[in-house]
């Protein structure tokens, strides 16, 4: 028997220089492609046939003000990375095959993994010999999280290790946590399980569509997923949850049914996806009514209580894997970022009362 063996695809790990040039160009990019999807969306709502072929959406598309905006923070972080560097003081976790990383907001995880080497190599933080090793990794990035999500990313330092914890995530033996910050409509819930489908719709936006779908092609040849999260409801307005409230599950077949009442809640979730699909926890809640603070994307606010935000509140809390050289449990956990540790102490003193 032949056996063939596929190399990995390299990542070119130098950061890339930003000039005035490179920015314009970066811009005229964007807007290219953003006039060649409005072109495409023109034509393509003017043929009937097209929209009968496929499955519907379920949830909304993306709202006007979110180009310009992306824009603006795409432009924003790739001017970061020409300065971008780690520090010890990012380094959760790190072995001889693995190390994790707390990442910021606005930053690319390109960016990170392109910043390792540097952090490996350094000889005032590692021995010499180690060092001289450092520089034959082969460096690849285990998880991705949005330009935006800040929070634990995972880099294997070999082919065979990245392709084992590949495998791991593939077959959801990766857990993971994440915490939201949301603005909307109160839950009635303590607990939620949201199953869905999950797929990019005509226009090449992420879309959130019904569970009878999964396993329907879409344009482009691609099929809609199977998409699942389990939320968590950790404050109200920085009150605790109502414990007395029930755990749902809910199974998408249908566009949300939500309707404000006019209030809107801040509300902190603890989100659990037990699958790994692209933006999942933030299509999830913009259907649940609780779209992500600063998540212009998917509807959530932009502006709030006289404050303006540059990326989405969303932290990737942990992840809790089997080691894949040497088996042991690992548990990897990113400090909570300003915003969430604010809320949480804010709803400890609310449990303790005026003194």
């Amino acid at each position: 028997m032949m056996l063939f063996r596929f190399p990995l695809p390299s990542i070119n790990l130098r950061p890339p220089s930003i000039s005035l040039n490179s920015t314009a160009v970066f811009r005229s990019l964007f807007m290219a492609n953003q006039h060649r999807c409005d072109s495409q969306k023109t034509h393509l709502d003017k043929d009937p046939k097209y929209l009968e072929n496929y499955p519907v959406p379920l949830s909304p598309p993306l709202p006007a003000i979110s180009k310009d905006l992306e824009l603006r923070r795409a432009m924003s972080a790739s001017s970061k990375s020409s300065l971008f560097s780690l520090s010890r003081s990012d380094v959760l976790f790190e072995d001889e095959w693995l190390i994790a990383l707390n990442k910021p907001q606005g930053v690319y995880c390109e960016t990170i993994l392109a910043s390792v080497p540097s952090l490996l190599n350094d000889s005032s933080n590692e021995p010499e010999e180690l060092g001289t090793q450092s520089k034959k990794h082969e460096l690849h990035l285990a998880n991705r999280l949005d330009r935006d999500t800040s929070g634990v990313i995972l880099i294997t330092k070999s082919h065979k290790v990245a392709a084992k914890l590949v495998k791991a995530f593939t077959d959801h033996k990766v857990r993971k946590t994440y915490i939201a910050f949301c603005v909307g409509q109160a839950p009635n819930w303590k607990k939620i399980t949201i199953k869905s489908g999950h797929g990019r719709s005509k226009f090449g936006a992420w879309r959130v569509y019904a569970a009878r779908d999964v396993g329907r092609l879409l344009p482009g040849g691609s099929s809609i997923k199977d998409m699942e999260t389990l939320f968590e409801v950790l404050s109200v307005n920085g009150k605790e949850a109502c414990k007395d409230l029930s755990e749902l599950d809910l199974v998408v077949e249908e566009k949300s049914l939500i309707e404000f009442d006019g209030n809107k809640f801040e509300v902190l979730v603890r989100a659990y996806p037990r699958s790994g699909r692209t933006h999942q926890i933030r299509l999830h809640c913009q259907y649940l009514g609780i779209s992500i603070r600063g998540d212009v994307k998917y509807e959530g606010v932009y502006e709030w209580n006289g404050s303006v935000y540059d990326g989405h509140q969303l932290h990737a809390e942990s992840l809790s894997f089997e080691h894949p050289v040497t088996g042991s449990p690992i548990v990897v956990r990113a400090p909570l970022p300003l915003w969430a540790n604010k809320v949480i102490l804010l709803g400890k003193k609310e449990e303790m009362g005026p003194k």
